[in-house]
């Protein structure tokens, strides 16, 4: 959003309890969303302002849902009408356009000029980027104008993502394209995967949303354990790749008491050893993939060379039960060939139909799991029950590891 502003600050209306939350050292979206809404002279940025100050008045919010789509697509925008329209009637309307991002969030500037362009023209010029889905979401336009920005957005490459019950749009982190701890193509399998799964995304058949979220490694950047009933998590079945000679270089830059204190010490099963002075020693069978040794020590360790994925399922948000974290489901896969691919979308095929048969409305992968019980998961999905399939991976899904 531009920093210009405009002097005309009559344009707006008094938001007294609003200039609250403009004091203090960061910029917040109060004074972005006057910015916008001086330089722009939107009304409808202005409207929203004064329900919000009304809101903050009565402690109370005043949006409600219903459907509005454009042609051929019953999912990707998000309804929202005020219920104090008659109070506020430039507010009336403030629908949301989820639109689909690249995988690894890989934008050209030409690309989000020409968004941006399109959003400040004909709607809101509100963008949010991004949403836990994903989306590169587009606040804020009118009902009858939904179909016209969606001609236009479709026009320059673009396509709506999931909203309601139906496949959401796919997040992806930047993987093999930027990082060397990527043990998959996480940009291809984003890009295959919702592919195959583009007419659930788009038409809402499913009994709440589902969510792919691709990391290439256990760091997981994507945040897919926490936030997706299928997090498909880059992992290594050999052992970790240890160059010595630059263990040796990386001890003597940063003393043997930091490797002992911050690398060796800090392995959660004690699978590291110190060997000799200048050399270590990884216990591969204990390892559990926790990545800090290799985070920390990156140009001397890297994950193996038997490098595939792991599924893990049933992760969400808060909602009617609270947070879930996925839990493993397959421990080791492949995902590199068109076969590969093949045979995992077969899976996640099996595991769609079971929820729908047997989800109840507005019930997530993991509470549908969690009613009837893991075994009756399993033999829906053709899993053979393995001790690498532990129910608590992490205590708290609000925090990752400290490194």
């Amino acid at each position: 959003m531009s920093e210009q502003t405009d002097t005309q600050e009559t344009f707006l209306h008094p938001t007294p309890l609003l200039d609250e939350l403009e004091k203090g050292p960061w910029p917040g979206f109060i004074t972005r969303l006057k910015k916008l809404a001086n330089r722009t002279h939107n009304p409808m940025v202005r409207g929203v302002l004064d329900q919000l100050e009304y809101s903050y008045e009565t402690r109370m919010g005043y949006w409600k849902g219903g459907v509005v789509g454009v042609r051929g697509y019953g999912a990707g925008i998000i309804a929202r009408f005020s219920m104090i329209a008659d109070k506020f009637p430039e507010a009336t309307e403030f629908h949301t356009l989820r639109i689909q991002p690249p995988a690894g969030f890989h934008y050209s500037t030409k690309a989000l000029r020409e968004v941006c362009d399109v959003w400040e023209r004909e709607a809101s010029g509100i963008i949010c980027m991004h949403g836990q889905t994903g989306n590169l979401q587009l606040i804020g336009c009118t009902q009858d104008n939904v179909q016209h920005i969606f001609d236009e957005l479709n026009k320059l490459g673009w396509d709506l993502g999931g909203a309601g019950a139906d496949m959401r749009s796919g997040m992806s982190c930047v993987g093999e394209a930027r990082c060397e701890h990527a043990c998959y193509d996480t940009l291809g399998a984003h890009f295959k995967i919702l592919n195959n799964y583009g007419d659930d995304v788009h038409r809402p058949s499913f009994p709440y949303k589902f969510k792919f979220k691709f990391s290439g490694c256990p760091n997981d950047c994507a945040n897919s354990t926490q936030r997706s009933d299928c997090a498909v998590i880059g992992t290594w079945r050999d052992d970790i790749q240890i160059d010595h000679e630059k263990v040796g270089a990386f001890i003597d830059n940063n003393g043997l008491d930091y490797v002992v204190n911050s690398v060796i010490n800090m392995c959660p099963t004690r699978a590291i050893e110190l060997k000799g002075t200048r050399d270590i020693e990884i216990n591969n069978s204990d390892c559990v993939r926790c990545m800090h040794c290799i985070n920390v020590m990156t140009e001397a360790l890297s994950p193996g060379k038997d490098r595939g994925v792991s599924l893990l399922m049933g992760g969400k948000g808060h909602l009617k039960v609270g947070n879930m974290l996925g839990s493993m489901m397959v421990p080791f896969m492949k995902l590199k060939t068109d076969e590969d691919f093949a045979k995992m979308i077969e899976f996640t095929d099996r595991v769609i139909d079971w929820w729908a048969e047997n989800g109840l409305d507005h019930e997530r992968l993991g509470e549908c799991i969690e009613r009837l019980g893991i075994q009756t998961f399993l033999d829906a999905a053709g899993l053979e029950a393995t001790p690498d399939m532990v129910e608590h991976p992490r205590d708290n899904p609000f925090f990752k590891a400290a490194y």
